[in-house]
């Protein structure tokens, strides 16, 4: 899927339980049409130690959303 979004763009959340937020671009999927938007859709996690030395706990971090639901903002 060609896209006008890029690693470290501006963009503005137009549906969702975030919309109306703006973010910088972090990752992105083209093949999936994901992208992963910094502050926006943020899950939180449970997450158990795997290793000794591992810290166990809450752990809150960003989820990929579709492409369509962003728009490329200029700052």
């Amino acid at each position: 899927m060609k896209s006008r979004i890029k690693k470290g763009d501006s963009v503005y959340v137009l549906i969702g339980k975030d919309r109306g937020k703006k973010g910088t671009v972090i990752a992105i999927l083209p093949k999936k049409g994901k992208v992963m938007v910094k502050d926006v859709a943020v899950v939180t996690r449970h997450v158990k130690a795997k290793k000794q030395g591992d810290t166990a706990g809450i752990r809150k971090e960003e989820r990929f959303i579709d492409i369509s639901n962003v728009m490329p903002v200029k700052e």
